[in-house]
């Protein structure tokens, strides 16, 4: 066999399970998929403030052409950096280009052979490419399961320990404990990290998270938040101290060789995190129709078994063949919403995704659930 009979081979098997990707396009669909929980990808008023700004910087070079260890940093970089330290509570940030990226880049280069980390099952796939890459030992604690997790800490012996977590669950659309996470890593004397990706501008004083509002920012060793989500730009940020900066921008092997975000980019995020800072209209609208879907929900009538708190829930379907139906069909009546197939959820709770947005309506929301009751 070569490469192309075993790529060929591996490509044919995910069409006979159902798991077959393929991209698409749906921009004249109704939203209730994207990560845009604010819309701020689509905020006029915010796309203003960055043109007029972007005057400041009329004779930058359109890309940093570098990494920003040689000519990739500028001061407009370290502004917002010191911005989002500022906004999230923390000594130091450093930008990294994505959210996958600051995952990686932080736990492949803090974590060692020697240590291990402990994580809910159901993180994110860039915490377990991080983990893997990390060459510390791996082991999975039952979601949200904390006896589980002081079970597996008792039991472990370690150089240095970490739990990691998600605060708001990309798929479950749940919340950890946080308080509770903070408890058993002073307790074990481990180090905390959190993954705010979700959380990030919905929750807390200005948008800075669940970790501020469990109070417990000063117990975590990271937290990573992204500007692809609510922020509606791209890139991350990790937060913590100092010397955790210092050594990131020494080690992390995802910041030292990757060409750094150009201008328009630092701009975007910069602009929406001085917008959260100042209104809160688009939360007040998103927290509104949460709670208008959760009254919905009822009259699917146990029809589908829903999770979620919000702005995520899924509609388990548990199939990969009829979540897939089930998602065309919605399709078909102008309502993107995706199927969440294993193995990127485990097996048996395939999914629909359904996002709430700030720009959604109670109409909208109001179709979709009778499409759900209708549906055979």
């Amino acid at each position: 066999m070569n490469a192309e009979e075993r790529i060929q081979y591996y490509l044919q098997q995910r069409k006979e399970n159902h798991l077959y990707r393929q991209l698409t396009v749906n921009s004249s669909l109704i939203d209730f998929s994207s990560n845009d929980y604010l819309g701020f990808s689509k905020s006029v008023y915010i796309k203003q403030e960055v043109e007029k700004d972007l005057k400041n910087y009329r004779f930058y070079k359109s890309g940093a052409t570098g990494s920003r260890l040689l000519n990739g940093n500028s001061e407009l970089y370290e502004e917002v950096e010191t911005l989002l330290a500022k906004t999230h509570h923390a000594e130091a940030a450093v930008l990294f280009n994505s959210g996958f990226d600051a995952n990686v880049g932080l736990i492949s280069t803090v974590a060692r052979p020697n240590d291990s980390i402990f994580y809910d099952e159901l993180v994110h796939a860039s915490i377990h490419q991080g983990m893997l890459l990390s060459g510390a030992k791996m082991i999975p604690f039952k979601h949200n399961d904390y006896d589980d997790l002081e079970n597996q800490l008792i039991n472990s012996t370690y150089e240095v320990g970490f739990i990691i977590t998600e605060s708001l669950f990309s798929m479950e659309g749940d919340k950890a404990d946080l308080v509770k996470l903070s408890q058993i890593a002073l307790k074990y004397q481990v180090e905390l990290i959190v993954d705010e990706a979700h959380a990030t501008g919905l929750f807390g004083k200005n948008g800075s998270g669940l970790c501020n509002i469990s109070k417990i920012e000063e117990q975590c060793f990271a937290r990573i938040y992204t500007s692809g989500k609510a922020i509606g730009s791209h890139g991350a940020v990790v937060v913590g101290k100092k010397n955790l900066k210092d050594y990131l921008i020494n080690f992390s092997k995802n910041f030292i060789y990757s060409t750094a975000l150009e201008t328009h980019n630092l701009l975007s995020v910069k602009h929406s995190y001085l917008y959260l800072q100042n209104n809160v209209n688009q939360l007040d609208k998103l927290n509104k129709l949460i709670k208008h879907f959760k009254i919905k929900i009822n009259e699917l009538d146990g029809q589908y078994n829903v999770c979620g708190e919000g702005p995520i829930f899924g509609i388990i379907i548990g199939d990969n063949r009829k979540c897939r139906e089930l998602s065309t069909y919605l399709q078909s009546y102008g309502f993107d919403i995706r199927a969440i197939l294993s193995p990127t959820v485990p097996k048996n709770t395939e999914r629909l995704r359904v996002i709430m947005h700030s720009f959604n309506t109670h109409e909208q929301i109001n179709q979709l659930i009778k499409l759900l009751i209708d549906y055979q």
